[in-house]
């Protein structure tokens, strides 16, 4: 017996019946409820644009960046060792960040929690979509702004490898970096930038001077003086083996701080405008004030001191930047410069304490005097941000940054030196620790 053959016009009745019965069900499925620190998008074409670029220099700063302008400035026997910290910080932080570095820098907690550490919502990135915002950005999507933060995550821990660079153990690198970030960065990320004490307070920093700098230059400061000095430090000849690297290295950095300052905006306008003059400007004012002492001083003008004046400007410009006129960027230049130089080249032979690549002296004093004179210079003409500023609040702000990096820092060494180990033997620092740490050398 043949079977029944239905119509397409029936056919197609039964299916709009269908669709009928199913579409109140369809209409009533729930969207996927925001996290408390989450925003529907409103896309900022334009601002998105620039952020994506941003991005890009941001990472370009720590490699190739900050691998070559640290990779110059070491023996040629720990070359290889110095550029694998920069690129073990990158590998480890990006997995970090979405693993749970994001939301404890970024997230939101119920109580006074908050004003110290994110909540634990996104870990692993759960809840974030493709159609969600962060409300500090709403014209970004979500995504480009966890990408974005966590370029200013990877460099930071990259720049403290300068003060422990030629004596400390890859293996105690490696612990050093992942738990420094979930235990000193993503806090002090959070309390500036994410909605903790700091941030409430009114503290101004604009780009990283307490999150970034002075948070490295302090627990540089902190992993010099609990390793020691090098072997032969204050008797060999240490000086840097290329200085072209670290030129390089400073070129890159420069365009890259293009990104972190500017970028730091959040959109394509005139804050973002203002902000990347005034990173052309104070550098520039920098290097003149660090050669100025250092030609008085040592009869001579060196390319390494004028290649470190041009980055302590644009760290001490960071906190101020998208807050000042150029006019006070460039006095912040010019008196960084100057401050540095005492920092990098007096402070540490005074006191005895081998920073080898100058994390602190450069990063750390630099940092702390940007984010002091941003309270100075800081111009309601420029940002209404500003309003309420003071050197004060300031002052509070860095002091809160640098009692957390410094105990937070040692707690973490402390674990690395009771787990792993800290330094490598003296034989094994004399061979180098391009080969005795990852078994390469150059030719």
């Amino acid at each position: 017996m043949t079977p029944p053959t239905i119509s397409k016009a029936a056919a197609f009745c039964c299916g709009l019946f269908a669709f009928a019965l199913a579409a109140p069900a369809l209409a009533a499925a729930p969207t996927p409820a925001l996290l408390a620190h989450q925003v529907p998008l409103a896309l900022d074409g334009p601002g998105t644009a620039w952020i994506l670029t941003s991005t890009a220099l941001v990472l370009m700063m720590t490699l190739p960046g900050l691998a070559l302008f640290y990779g110059g400035m070491v023996r040629k026997k720990n070359l290889i060792a110095t550029i694998a910290h920069s690129t073990a910080a990158m590998a480890i932080v990006t997995v970090l960040w979405f693993v749970a570095g994001y939301t404890l820098s970024f997230g939101t907690i119920d109580g006074p929690a908050n004003g110290f550490i994110g909540g634990v919502q996104a870990l692993f990135l759960n809840g974030v979509g493709v159609k969600t915002a962060h409300a500090l950005t709403p014209g970004l999507p979500e995504f480009l702004w966890i990408g974005y933060q966590l370029t200013f995550a990877i460099i930071t821990p990259a720049l403290i490898a300068g003060a422990f660079a030629e004596r400390i153990k890859f293996s105690a690198s490696v612990l050093f970096f992942t738990l420094w970030h979930l235990i000193v960065y993503a806090p002090i990320c959070h309390q500036v930038w994410g909605g903790g004490w700091m941030g409430e307070l009114g503290v101004l920093d604009f780009a990283g001077g307490a999150v970034v700098h002075v948070n490295a230059g302090v627990a540089g400061l902190v992993c010099a003086i609990v390793l020691g000095p090098r072997h032969g430090w204050g008797r060999d000849n240490m000086a840097p083996h290329n200085l072209a690297f670290t030129a390089i290295g400073t070129g890159l950095l420069f365009v890259g701080w293009m990104g972190f300052n500017g970028g730091s905006a959040a959109g394509a306008n005139e804050i973002a405008a203002v902000a990347v003059f005034n990173t052309l400007l104070a550098p520039a004012a920098a290097a003149v004030g660090w050669i100025a002492v250092e030609w008085t001083l040592k009869k001579k003008p060196t390319l390494l001191g004028l290649l470190t004046g041009v980055v302590a400007g644009l760290v001490a410009i960071t906190p101020a930047t998208g807050f000042v006129d150029p006019k006070g960027a460039f006095l912040i230049g010019l008196i960084s410069g100057p401050i540095a130089y005492v920092g990098a080249v007096w402070l540490k032979h005074r006191l005895k304490y081998d920073d080898s690549l100058d994390a602190f002296g450069v990063h750390g004093v630099a940092g702390i005097a940007g984010a002091l004179l941003t309270g100075v210079f800081a111009n309601a003409a420029v940002n209404p941000l500003v309003e309420g500023a003071t050197v004060w609040k300031q002052a509070i702000g860095l002091g809160g940054a640098m009692v957390w990096s410094a105990v937070g820092t040692f707690v973490v060494l402390m674990i690395c030196k009771y787990t792993v180990g800290l330094r490598v033997q003296t034989e094994a620092e004399i061979e180098g620790l391009d080969f005795s740490q990852h078994g390469e050398a150059l030719h």
